[in-house]
């Protein structure tokens, strides 16, 4: 409005569970605090059986390892200042900071993304296409798949950061979330572009995260109908077996996102909001690498034969 004064935002706060009984917020640091270790302690556990079995070298296992690359810098970016928060009633975070955490957080959520769609793309060619399979996931192919998963999540990163913060910020700073959540950071925005603005960021994540969707269930469609044909009942639960681990991510991943982002308009309290944010943000990686070791045969198999290798001379 021309002729009307705003006090520029140069810092917010985050409101996250400040509105939660204080009797009951080290019961919740230390749940998440033990779920944000055993995510990071699953993931390089992961990564490090990969490193050092060799017959885990395979495009798939290359894949998981960049999945939970991607995992544990998405927790790091967000969950470390969720848990600080809990502790102390100081709970500003400055502009720069904010814009920081959510640059990283979308591009790993995004690269996340992105890699589930490849891993269900080498499921579809493992399956549909086995004898062309060393020659279209060959080592190079892989790493340029890899590699255009981690630039395509940084672009939308920095493309969603950039359209949010050169939005004008005036009047209220709260933030009514535990991190710098971006559809809570455009309430507080101001000007004509705003609500343009708003509906072009929805667009674009929603359409980047649909089209990764819609791929992998296409992927899945091919390969039901190629394990349909294979004659033998346990020739097709073999075949299947080897995708059950990325399904059941790709539902956990895509079914709580759903429920946070897609959940109808109501009469919801802010502690119930807060809650239901905590189940990406925090839950959603700690079930990845239990998924992975339990529903994995070949995966658990060499964990297994990892920890022999290097506990059996200590208890002989």
């Amino acid at each position: 409005v021309p002729g009307q004064n705003y006090s520029m935002v140069t810092e917010f706060i985050l409101v996250g569970f400040s509105n939660f009984p204080r009797h009951l917020l080290p019961a919740f640091f230390l749940l998440y605090l033990l779920m944000y270790l055993f995510t990071l302690l699953g993931n390089l556990l992961i990564m490090a059986t990969v490193w050092s079995e060799r017959s885990l070298h395979t495009p798939m296992y290359l894949f998981l390892c960049a999945l939970s690359t991607s995992e544990i810098l998405f927790t790091v970016a967000i969950t470390p200042r969720m848990l600080v928060d809990m502790l102390f009633t100081h709970r500003t975070i400055t502009w720069t900071a904010c814009a920081s955490q959510m640059f990283f957080s979308f591009t790993f959520g995004f690269t996340h993304s992105f890699l589930l769609m490849i891993m269900g793309y080498d499921r579809y060619v493992a399956i549909c296409h086995p004898l062309r399979y060393n020659v279209l996931m060959n080592p190079r192919g892989c790493a340029r798949l890899v590699s255009w998963s981690w630039a395509g999540g940084s672009i939308m990163g920095m493309m969603v950061t950039l359209i949010v913060f050169h939005l004008t910020f005036c009047g209220s700073n709260v933030i009514h979330h535990f991190a710098c959540h971006v559809l809570s950071l455009l309430k507080l925005a101001c000007g004509k572009e705003t609500s343009s603005v708003t509906l072009g960021v929805i667009l674009v994540c929603v359409s980047a995260l649909m089209g990764c969707l819609f791929l992998i269930v296409l992927s899945y469609v091919f390969i039901v109908a190629a394990i349909l044909r294979i004659p033998s009942a346990e020739g097709r639960h073999k075949t299947f077996s080897t995708c059950v681990s990325h399904l059941t991510v790709v539902i956990v991943h895509y079914g709580f996102a759903s429920i946070i982002y897609l959940k109808p308009k109501g009469p919801h309290s802010m502690d119930s909001n807060t809650l239901m944010a905590t189940t990406y943000i925090v839950f959603t990686p700690f079930l990845s690498p239990i998924i992975f070791s339990l529903r994995n045969k070949e995966l658990k198999n060499a964990i297994k034969k990892s920890f022999q290798r290097k506990f059996s001379p200590l208890i002989s």
